[in-house]
């Protein structure tokens, strides 16, 4: 129990450390905010010019969701990055606690950041395009947001371990960004795609923590959906941190942690 309470701490500090340095980071602003409000207006004129003004929420939840997906994608493994320019990641790695430990609150803060995507697209929205923010089921809504951040900050730790590894594994960031925004339906239904991406998209956190928010937002069974989200967070986990053992081994073994 006092080690569990000790990495409780560990992670709890370490995700307010974080948090406090996305928030002074443009490169995050502009991830966060600017780039779902952008994408957004896109998306509120097509669905306007689609002859389709009450789906505009519909478009709105999306969009949200996107910047919380590309914060995660590009933070988590952007920051591993970072430490490793700067000659810290090798002290991350060998401080006493497991390395999942350490790296655990920094995936929950880049999800947690791009948390504030969704605000801003649906104040955006609100504000400009007139979207109505009525919820069908309030309490659910308030419980699929956090439930949805949480399970993409655990899909982070394990997207994340690549990048100790690979010192070029970053690359795969650009590749992954627009085909889980397809696949997983925050914008394009997914009944419109190809049946192999069905059962793609059953596996990514994404697909059920929009069906939650969208669920409770709009109308339907949100519950379902928000517990698929929480056990597909979990499974995340445990394999992220059984994946994170072999990386950290391999590392140290080919001395790929530092640049040099």
């Amino acid at each position: 129990m006092r080690a569990l309470r000790a990495y409780g701490r560990i992670v709890w500090m370490g995700f307010v450390f974080r948090m406090r340095e996305f928030a002074v980071s443009r490169w995050f602003v502009l991830m966060s905010v600017l780039q779902p409000i952008i994408f957004a207006t896109i998306a509120f004129y097509m669905f306007e010019a689609g002859g389709r003004p009450d789906t505009l929420l519909y478009a709105a939840l999306g969009a949200g969701m996107m910047g919380i997906w590309s914060s995660v994608l590009f933070g988590s493994g952007g920051a591993l990055q970072w430490n490793r320019w700067q000659g810290t990641l090798e002290l991350l790695v060998a401080a006493p606690p497991p390395f999942v430990v350490v790296l655990l609150p920094l995936t929950l803060a880049t999800s947690a950041t791009g948390a504030y995507a969704l605000l801003a697209t649906l104040a955006w929205g609100r504000l400009f395009f007139g979207v109505p923010l009525d919820l069908v089921h309030p309490f659910a809504f308030f419980l699929a947001v956090p439930a949805a951040v949480l399970s993409l900050g655990l899909m982070g730790l394990l997207l994340a371990g690549s990048f100790i590894l690979y010192r070029h594994a970053n690359a795969l960031s650009n590749l992954l960004e627009y085909p889980v925004w397809l696949v997983t339906g925050l914008l394009v239904p997914i009944a419109l795609l190809p049946a192999w991406a069905g059962w793609i998209s059953w596996l990514l956190a994404p697909t059920w923590g929009i069906k939650a928010i969208r669920a409770a937002a709009l109308g339907g069974d949100p519950w379902g959906p928000i517990f698929m989200t929480l056990g597909l967070g979990f499974a995340y986990m445990a394999i992220g941190a059984r994946f994170l053992q072999y990386f950290e081994r391999r590392a140290r073994e080919s001395a790929t942690l530092s640049l040099t």
